[in-house]
């Protein structure tokens, strides 16, 4: 199985992210904020690819202190040295962590909320459904899934326009001109994103019932759907 390819090295991860994706804690805030609209009292939450677990601790921090409260919250990456990194932030038995490829999750029925933050788009099309299908599964009946991914334009132009914004980006916050245009060159390359109505089909093909834009900016979208 390939590897995610996340060019960060893990120590500099969390600082390399907010320099190279644009709102990346805005993010992770659109999603406390729906979570929260759903009204749950105990929360069984899966996060994949999570990375230095960053979703996880804001997690935590927000809805231990309200009337939702997390029950468990599993996170799972494909790399040891992220897991370990994550770990090593936490103190907590609700937290478990969990090396595994997304496209072979264990679980069904299990969790209330799956997340994926910048993960689907390692994968081409077909591995990208074998691993929408297994967060599908892992999610109990009326489940929410909520990814944010990067998308492709659907036009050439739109791609040209988007990528040197996305550049621009990475320069103004710190990024030389040589790493911010190392890194758009990934695109299509060492990363596969799709467009957004493709992303909407393929999670309606998996069986979700319902499925929404959450947010758009530069050339990252958030969906979410409902089992």
């Amino acid at each position: 199985m390939k590897r995610n390819s996340t060019p960060f090295d893990v120590a500099e991860y969390d600082r390399q992210i907010k320099r190279t994706l644009p709102f990346y804690e805005e993010m992770i805030q659109q999603i406390v904020d729906i979570v929260r609209l759903l009204d749950l009292q105990s929360i069984q939450w899966l996060d994949v690819g999570c990375g230095t677990g960053k979703m996880a601790r804001t997690i935590l921090g927000n809805f231990n202190l309200d009337k939702a409260r997390i029950e468990k919250m599993v996170c799972i990456d494909v790399e040891k040295e992220m897991l370990d990194r994550a770990e090593s932030f936490f103190d907590d038995e609700k937290v478990e962590f969990l090396q595994c490829d997304i496209r072979e999750l264990p679980y069904q029925e299990v969790f209330d909320i799956v997340t994926a933050i910048q993960v689907n788009h390692y994968f081409k099309k077909d591995e990208r459904m074998r691993a929408l299908k297994k967060c599908f599964h892992a999610l109990k009946g009326n489940g929410i899934y909520i990814s944010f991914e990067n998308f492709a334009p659907d036009s050439e132009e739109g791609t040209r326009l988007y990528l040197e914004r996305w550049k621009q980006f990475q320069i103004a916050n710190g990024k030389t001109e040589k790493e911010a245009e190392l890194h758009i060159k990934r695109y299509g390359k060492e990363y596969f994103p799709i467009s957004i109505s493709e992303s909407i089909r393929f999670l309606k093909d998996c069986g979700f019932r319902v499925v929404e834009i959450l947010w758009v900016s530069y050339m990252q979208v958030g969906i979410l759907a409902r089992k």
